[in-house]
């Protein structure tokens, strides 16, 4: 794999449909998908913009994405794309939104690619776990070297939220609490050393696929809190309504202190 070419193409479309978001942000007029989220033209016209880039430069890749294609497909490689993570922030014109690219070998993240175009802040990332790949390591902003955080809990820390996790306030949490409306984000905050954890209870794959990598590059912890691993992700499977609670924390000795607050967001075994 040319990863020079694959860091290249994912920073070069992400900017350029970015340019375009950043001209229609608060400015659209959102809808109610069936699952409640939202959605704006905005959206659809970037997942087709991303769609068309990948297919040009990677005829041979799959593409799975949040507004049209939602079976996983048969073959090794294959981009999951979210086109706007942080679509009610979009709308209403809150600077905090993501395009999120992944890019999977035969079902399972090995790099990702997240754009913040308010903020002119790109994070990337490569993680090959059992993939047999070899390539550059480590997990980057800007360019710039990043890593998790070694501080100790405490009320000058945060753990990020979502807007569905707030259960979890219902026990003392050992950080300031923060709520970014971008699933991507939060977690990536962890990434980037800003954050000590952070938790999703829905997200969807396209929320995950590219941050699964660049959370792990970066020496953080995933813990789904569900059952079962969540990649590989098998082919011919609908993964559209599919949601993978998780919880991300900056390194193994923080699992047994935010887990117990968390876990119940989680089905039960």
């Amino acid at each position: 794999m040319d990863w020079e070419k694959i860091v290249s193409f994912a920073e070069a479309t992400t900017a350029r449909v970015g340019e375009g978001l950043l001209q229609a942000a608060g400015q659209v007029q959102a809808v109610e998908k069936t699952d409640g989220s939202l959605v704006t033209q905005a959206d659809r016209w970037a997942d087709e913009e991303l769609r068309s880039a990948i297919r040009q430069a990677f005829p041979d890749h799959g593409v799975l994405s949040e507004e049209v294609e939602h079976v996983f497909p048969d073959c090794d490689w294959c981009w999951i794309i979210d086109p706007v993570d942080g679509t009610t922030n979009f709308a209403r014109g809150i600077p905090l939104w993501a395009i999120s690219l992944g890019l999977l070998y035969r079902g399972t993240p090995v790099f990702g690619f997240v754009h913040l175009p308010p903020l002119r802040q790109s994070f990337h990332g490569y993680w090959y776990g059992e993939s047999g790949l070899t390539g550059p390591t480590g997990a980057f902003l800007n360019h710039r070297p990043i890593h998790t955080s070694s501080a100790l809990p405490s009320g000058n820390q945060f753990f990020n939220l979502c807007a569905r996790s707030t259960a979890v306030l219902q026990n003392p949490v050992p950080c300031k609490i923060r709520m970014l409306g971008v699933a991507s984000y939060n977690l990536l905050t962890v990434a980037a050393g800003a954050a000590l954890g952070g938790v999703e209870a829905t997200p969807k794959i396209w929320d995950i696929a590219a941050v699964w990598v660049i959370v792990q590059a970066a020496g953080g912890v995933w813990q789904p809190l569900e059952p079962g691993p969540i990649f590989p992700l098998q082919p011919g499977q609908d993964y559209g309504s599919r949601s993978y609670p998780t919880l991300v924390v900056s390194r193994p000795e923080l699992l047994p202190v935010f887990l117990p607050l968390v876990s119940p967001i989680g089905k039960p075994a």
